[in-house]
């Protein structure tokens, strides 16, 4: 079975919607519900959604008020879950989807046969790549295996009622996987589906606001300190340089500094750092 419901969050996106709307469009398996929630944009968007609503009944635009300012990786979950409470089908696969992003019109065809293929398979995605210098490149090299990135995120539904709420945070896209794992479920990046991503990760915020983030993000779901210090010496060499270490560095330990809870499920950051103990001692991990 094949039913998906995707759910896509945009603010201000009025630049790139065009372009996803006709990327689900043409899909060789169509949704059986888009639900598209308007986070207080002030650019056009809502205009794009309505059209786009009298066009293809499947769609359902969800209006949220303009909260004034972005709120990273808090912001779109919440307003995840108010396009999730409008959910109208059974489904089989529940997608997150940005709303700057286009991919070929098998994409979903081809995400669906890995999760035929693999029954343990719980989340998936394609590649997300940029356009640079008119060449296709993957966002991200440095990506741990299980890692799918939180512009296109595919759930089982056996899976996602298993995991649990998504956290309402930084670090929202891996703390899903990590719980994934740890019941025993799959997750993977397609290596060979491409999704192009039109504004890159972070772009919005900047690039040393997005490594902070990212830091906190590890923090609040309870990176080991030791494993942290090793990814973050690692990122130095690789652009932008030294901002990428130095922002993940202050952004893990603003969250000790500062005394932010981080996740209360103990059995799971346990889990998570005894992954990351096995890495550091070149053992069979989740990081390969």
């Amino acid at each position: 079975m094949h039913r998906y419901i995707i759910i896509s969050p945009v603010r201000n996106e009025a630049k790139h919607l065009p372009g996803t709307i006709a990327s689900v469009a043409q899909q060789s398996i169509l949704p059986a519900q888009w639900i598209i929630v308007n986070d207080g944009s002030t650019d056009g968007s809502m205009l794009l959604l309505e059209k786009a609503a009298r066009e293809f009944p499947w769609i359902t635009i969800v209006q949220r008020g303009d909260r004034g300012s972005r709120k990273p990786g808090t912001g779109v979950i919440e307003a995840f879950y108010d396009g999730y409470v409008k959910v109208q089908h059974t489904w089989d696969f529940l997608v997150k989807l940005d709303g700057d992003v286009s991919f070929d019109s098998d994409y979903f065809e081809r995400c669906f046969k890995k999760f035929s293929d693999n029954s343990k398979l719980g989340i998936g995605g394609g590649t997300v790549c940029n356009m640079i210098k008119g060449q296709i490149t993957p966002e991200s090299k440095l990506d741990p295996p299980f890692h799918v990135r939180g512009a296109t995120k595919i759930y089982r539904r056996e899976c996602w009622d298993q995991i649990g709420e998504l956290l309402r945070a930084p670090g929202w896209d891996t703390l899903d996987e990590l719980k994934a794992n740890m019941l025993g479920w799959k997750t993977l990046t397609f290596t060979e589906v491409r999704i192009l991503h039109h504004k890159p990760a972070g772009s919005a915020d900047g690039s040393w606001t997005n490594w902070v983030k990212n830091g906190l993000a590890n923090y609040l779901v309870g990176y080991h300190p030791l494993f942290m210090f090793i990814k973050s010496i690692r990122r130095t060499v690789h652009p932008p340089y030294f901002i990428q270490a130095a922002g993940l560095l202050f952004g893990f330990l603003s969250g000790y500094v500062k005394g932010i809870p981080q996740i209360p499920d103990r059995d799971l950051i346990a889990y998570l750092r005894k992954q990351q103990v096995r890495k550091m001692l070149l053992q069979r991990s989740l990081w390969g």
